[in-house]
């Protein structure tokens, strides 16, 4: 069993530092040499480079939570998920389908348990996206 695991290159673990530059503001972001592999790839399907994917990940995160957290580990499960979703037939395996031109609710439809935002995560999100439009309305006001 071990040997599935223990055959990858050591370098695909290998962990990379790059600075990005989230609304002027530098900062860096570590994540392991296959993490950058695999968000590259995703962001070659809609036409970006792996700033600008991470960039709009950011803003985002931020419009739908209020907050980022952890942001390395979310771009993580951000890789991860997508693998999955590759390996599910939810994403087509063809790069030239860009991601935003995919159906998300037909992406995420069924989700196994664990890999969705739950009923009290969707309640916030919605929340989140009140205050969000409160906000704009006053600045428009």
């Amino acid at each position: 069993m071990c040997e599935v695991f223990i055959s990858a290159d050591p370098q695909s673990y290998d962990a990379r530092t790059r600075s990005v530059r989230l609304h002027g503001v530098v900062t860096s972001i570590r994540l392991e040499n296959l993490f950058w592999q695999v968000l590259e790839e995703i962001a070659q399907r809609d036409g970006m480079v792996v700033v600008q994917l991470i960039e709009r990940l950011y803003d985002e995160l931020v419009a739908a939570r209020g907050e980022v957290g952890n942001f390395a580990s979310f771009l993580r499960v951000s890789a991860l998920r997508y693998e999955a979703m590759l390996a599910q037939g939810r994403i087509p395996a063809d790069t030239s389908v860009a991601i935003r031109s995919l159906d998300a609710k037909a992406v995420l439809h069924a989700l196994p348990q664990g890999w969705g935002a739950s009923p009290a995560q969707q309640s916030a999100k919605a929340q989140a996206q009140v205050r969000t439009l409160h906000v704009a309305a006053r600045r428009h006001a």
